[in-house]
């Protein structure tokens, strides 16, 4: 199996000369959310620095970067794969030939088709990634088409599936920004009117930190040029219907970010009430799962009545103290974070404890959770998720694994109803009571129909994927 990213992507553009490495840099690290196994940047004719780990992890990095790669435009990259070992030959920008440098956030399921029109005119190595093969067919479909960047993407639309979001760096300091026709990744592209820049990244959140101003989303199947002769945007295909993860919503976004123009911090408010009307729990304390359900548990306070508590504390001061238990991508990676969730005894001992979650996925950092608010004290336990039961695994970006691995699959064996759902997850957990989020319940609290949302690994339903040719069914039936 090729090597998949689910990530974040930052690009910038000076219009008064100075260097932006500062900017992209910083807004790396404000999008380190989405991806903390590695991070690379690159300007044009410069080979692309990379380095495994945070951003943030060495001050030798960030100098470095700041007096060797002196340029008005670059782009940037943060990884998080969802395979369990890292290479470092796919940390990414990743340079194709000698024409550009190309940064991905999605994944793309038919990369071996890609690979087989390639026809043999590159060498294609075993650890190559989704990235590196789309980047090889692109250069391929460029050189075919007199490097026309807008006509090589309408011809590339049509051969690939899956999710992306692209920057690419060209040899000549111009910059892309690519989102596929279903919309599944965010992108957005804002302006900093100070130092008259252009930035584009995955998250509104990079701009507020540069004090940079969101301009709109990059909308799905738009290609944007920035180059000294300005922005220039071309719609390479159009789809009837979109297919926003909503995932991203209740936890891969930066809750200060804005997606589709939703703040996504109200969105995850909404998710709390909504849970709120959905079970009318008794209980004497509120707390959430740090630090993603945080927005969510508050809305369930505010509807409910219920006090809110910080319950669970994470240590941010260790080495580990930043990241992210559910990108990780290893189990014993993930348990060690989630271990670092410790609970404040005075809060829930002898207390019924009511725990909002972002999602239950395979169920093991919520036993870790629950066994320790036991040990703590915590007379009653239930437990809340604001996403629906995960039953089937995610082809567009999120590392869902099989659906042997998902509790709520176990629990359900694919068949049942949600209520019978939450008993069974409930048992599993040997505790009083789980609830899980309705999908018509999700998209409520998204603002977004049903039809604009993926949702795919709760349906089961891949007709996003499916409907366009090339597909690796192989994959899709896993």
């Amino acid at each position: 199996m090729k090597a998949r990213e689910k990530c974040g992507i930052v690009a910038a553009y000076s219009y008064n000369g100075k260097t932006v490495m500062p900017t992209i840099m910083n807004a790396l690290k404000a999008l380190q959310h989405r991806g903390q196994e590695s991070w690379g940047v690159a300007a044009p004719n410069h080979p692309p620095y990379k380095k495994l780990g945070l951003v943030a992890e060495y001050s030798y990095d960030f100098t470095h970067v700041m007096q060797s790669m002196v340029s008005h435009v670059g782009i940037g990259h943060v990884r998080y794969s969802t395979i369990g070992t890292s290479d470092f030959r796919n940390v990414q920008p990743i340079q194709i030939g000698d024409e550009f440098m190309i940064a991905h956030n999605g994944t793309i399921t038919n990369s071996f088709e890609l690979e087989r029109a390639l026809g043999g005119e590159f060498e294609t190595p075993t650890w190559a990634s989704d990235t590196h093969l789309v980047g090889l067919r692109l250069l391929q479909i460029l050189k075919q088409n007199r490097n026309d960047w807008f006509r090589a993407f309408e011809l590339l639309s049509r051969e690939v599936v899956g999710a992306y979001c692209f920057v690419i760096l060209t040899n000549q300091g111009e910059v892309y920004a690519v989102r596929d026709d279903r919309g599944f990744r965010p992108l957005c592209i804002g302006r900093h009117p100070e130092n008259d820049m252009i930035v584009v990244a995955s998250e509104s959140c990079a701009l507020s930190i540069l004090g940079a101003e969101l301009e709109r989303d990059i909308n799905p199947g738009e290609i944007v040029r920035i180059s000294s002769n300005g922005i220039e945007s071309h719609v390479f295909a159009e789809e009837k219907h979109h297919a926003h993860c909503a995932f991203e919503y209740t936890y891969f976004a930066h809750p200060s970010s804005y997606l589709e123009g939703r703040s996504v911090y109200s969105v995850r408010k909404n998710f709390g009430k909504s849970l709120a009307k959905r079970y009318k729990l008794k209980g004497d304390i509120v707390i959430p799962v740090p630090d993603s359900a945080r927005p969510a548990a508050l809305g369930f306070s505010e509807k409910s009545g219920i006090p809110f508590e910080e319950g669970l504390m994470k240590d941010r001061y260790g080495k580990k103290g930043g990241l992210r238990s559910f990108i990780q991508p290893s189990a014993q990676q993930r348990l060690e974070i989630t271990r670092m969730i410790v609970p404040l005894i005075e809060a829930v001992k002898g207390k019924d404890v009511i725990v909002v979650d972002d999602s239950i996925v395979r169920g093991t950092s919520s036993k870790q959770i629950i066994g320790a608010l036991k040990k703590a004290g915590a007379k009653k336990i239930s437990l809340l998720s604001t996403f629906p039961p995960i039953t089937h695994p995610c082809y567009t970006g999120i590392d869902f694994p099989t659906q042997e691995e998902l509790v709520a699959y176990q629990a359900g064996d694919g068949s049942r109803t949600i209520e019978e759902i939450n008993k069974n997850v409930a048992d599993i957990l040997k505790i009083d009571f789980v609830g899980y989020n309705s999908a018509e319940g999700l998209c409520e609290g998204i603002g977004i129909p049903w039809s604009e949302l993926c949702l795919s690994c709760v349906t089961g339903d891949y007709s996003n994927l499916k409907d366009k040719p090339h597909i690796d069914k192989r994959k899709l039936q896993k």
